[in-house]
């Protein structure tokens, strides 16, 4: 009977996991396919990557993207570490609310609520206008709360009586927290930060709404490919684009092994 069980948690477990990866697959190879449909394979050709390589407009797009990806990367982790060691010290009942709430609400709200805020304050102040600005600021909100619990997850498994211990040997809470705190957390912090910037990068519903007219970012580029055809083209940014990804997943993963987890 066990065995029975097993063979068909086996093969769930494989459809499952073909249900996944399969379009994928398919995504990659057909990549390389020498057609300009997607109906049928034609043949191996590398020219897809080639043309894209010299797209201006994807290349900028792409540029545009990797600059709010590093720029929100690096002030998320920065507040997400506060936050994630906050929420590991007090245990107040709205502080987690704060901080959890932008990444458990949908992507399709906190977009509207945001476009929204920075309509009226640069009704109020005129100077905060859809653009790079305004989709660096909603990375950065969208992000903290990732990187809070990737932190929080590595600080349950800290023991803090050695920092209560270096406080009573006259070490000050800055010196305690060099010493002690952050080369434990150290491993969250960079799973945090690689996390922020994957999240950043690949994000579409949050920068469609706060981008303006002018803004050109590499999930909307991909996203008005799209709108006319699936070419080999858009194949060969989406591969790029998810091999980025995967590289990213894989080293925070292997970083922290908390990284993709809510707890330690």
């Amino acid at each position: 009977m066990a065995k029975k069980q097993s063979k068909w948690l086996w093969a769930s477990a494989m459809l499952t996991y073909a249900f996944l990866y399969l379009p994928l697959v398919i995504v990659v190879l057909y990549s390389f396919n020498d057609s300009r449909l997607n109906a049928e394979w034609v043949g191996f050709t590398l020219k897809w990557y080639d043309k894209l390589f010299h797209n201006e407009k994807m290349l900028s797009a792409a540029a545009n993207s990797l600059v709010i990806g590093i720029l929100a990367s690096f002030f998320s982790t920065i507040f997400g570490t506060l936050a994630g060691i906050a929420l590991h010290r007090y245990k107040l009942k709205l502080l987690p609310f704060l901080v959890l709430t932008p990444i458990a609400i949908p992507e399709l709200l906190m977009g509207v609520s945001l476009v929204i805020f920075f309509v009226i304050v640069n009704q109020l102040i005129g100077i905060l206008e859809l653009g790079f600005v305004t989709i660096l600021l909603s990375h950065i909100a969208f992000c903290i709360g990732f990187v809070a619990i990737v932190v929080r997850a590595r600080m349950q498994g800290m023991d803090d009586s050695l920092v209560e211990a270096a406080r009573d040997l006259g070490a000050s809470p800055f010196q305690a927290f060099r010493l002690i705190t952050l080369p434990v957390i150290k491993p969250g912090i960079i799973a945090g930060a690689l996390m922020a910037f994957t999240l950043s990068i690949d994000d579409f519903v949050i920068t469609f709404f706060t981008a303006g007219a002018g803004a050109s970012m590499l999930p909307l580029e991909i996203y008005s490919m799209i709108k006319i055809a699936v070419t080999p083209e858009v194949n060969a940014v989406s591969s790029l684009l998810m091999l980025l990804t995967l590289a990213l997943i894989v080293i925070a993963s292997r970083v922290s092994p908390s990284a993709l987890r809510a707890n330690g």
